[in-house]
């Protein structure tokens, strides 16, 4: 009986890779209804089956307050609209238990999601675009600053410089990945050891990365804002899933749940979510 079940769990597990391996297209589910404001950002909250999604309400740029987040079900309804407003230009968030974190051109905003307010602001010194965010393990936030290619890192309640960059220029998406930070950037994806720093370009890819996502076994998807979202690995060619470039639909910071296989894009000028079922 033992062998049997193992037998079973192993062709199990080798179907669920295979099944995972055959991803290769992306299928419309829905569009979220009119209200949001140039959404920038989605980030998908589990504990309460939940997506917050940045409005920048303007221009990317643009001081201007009237920034918001919304609170989206997972099916495209509208929860909360302006859920935290009062933000300028806000872009990548990030999770890390009931805190929420958000880029606002030159400052980060905790947020505390059972509270629904903000609890702390952090300016960042010298900043001129702070962009994405990941958090590890131990809690420490990375933010990216694509104007500057500056990697900035809260660590026990403050905000420092963490590392420079440069020679990679436009440091947008970042993603937490087995202890190791991965980074889109113009020339692809790099990958720093957090306790080293060192940097190295990991997957070549030209062209901008905004989105910055896990798919499985060392394939991850990305998008370049314009509108093309792709799966790249090492040493394979990309495989593009969506390209609504000649439609003039943006793909910016898009979320990925795995366990539904759903890809959630912020379409930012197009004013709305887009959900797909990768197949």
């Amino acid at each position: 009986m033992k062998r049997l079940y193992l037998i079973l769990l192993a062709a199990f597990v080798a179907g669920a890779i295979s099944c995972s391996r055959n991803i290769s297209k992306a299928e419309k589910l829905w569009s979220s209804p009119a209200g949001l404001e140039v959404p920038e950002s989605v980030l998908y909250n589990s504990g309460e089956n939940v997506l917050y999604v940045s409005n920048i309400n303007g221009k990317p740029t643009e001081k201007n307050g009237r920034g918001f987040i919304s609170k989206l079900s997972t099916d495209g309804k509208i929860v909360a609209l302006q859920w935290i407003t009062g933000l300028n230009a806000p872009k990548g968030m990030g999770l890390n238990a009931t805190t929420l974190y958000v880029t606002d051109i030159d400052r980060i905003y905790e947020i505390d999601i059972v509270a629904g307010k903000k609890i702390k602001t952090y300016t960042v010194a010298g900043a001129k675009f702070l962009n994405d965010i990941a958090i590890d393990s131990q809690g420490t936030v990375y933010i990216t600053d694509m104007t500057t290619n500056k990697l900035h890192a809260i660590q026990g309640g403050t905000v420092s410089d963490w590392i420079d960059l440069n020679p990679y220029t436009s440091a947008n998406g970042l993603f937490m990945d087995k202890g190791m930070l991965l980074v889109g950037t113009a020339e692809g994806v790099l990958k720093i050891n957090p306790q080293t720093k060192k940097v190295e370009l990991y997957i070549p890819n030209k062209g901008g990365i905004d989105g910055l996502k896990s798919l499985d076994h060392g394939r991850y998807i990305i998008s370049d804002w314009a509108g093309k979202t792709q799966i790249i690995q090492q040493g394979k060619p990309a495989i593009v899933l969506l390209n609504t470039t000649s439609d003039k639909i943006n793909a910016a910071d898009f979320e990925y749940i795995k366990d539904k296989q759903m890809l959630l894009i912020p379409t930012f000028f197009h004013n709305s979510v887009d959900a797909y079922r990768l197949k």
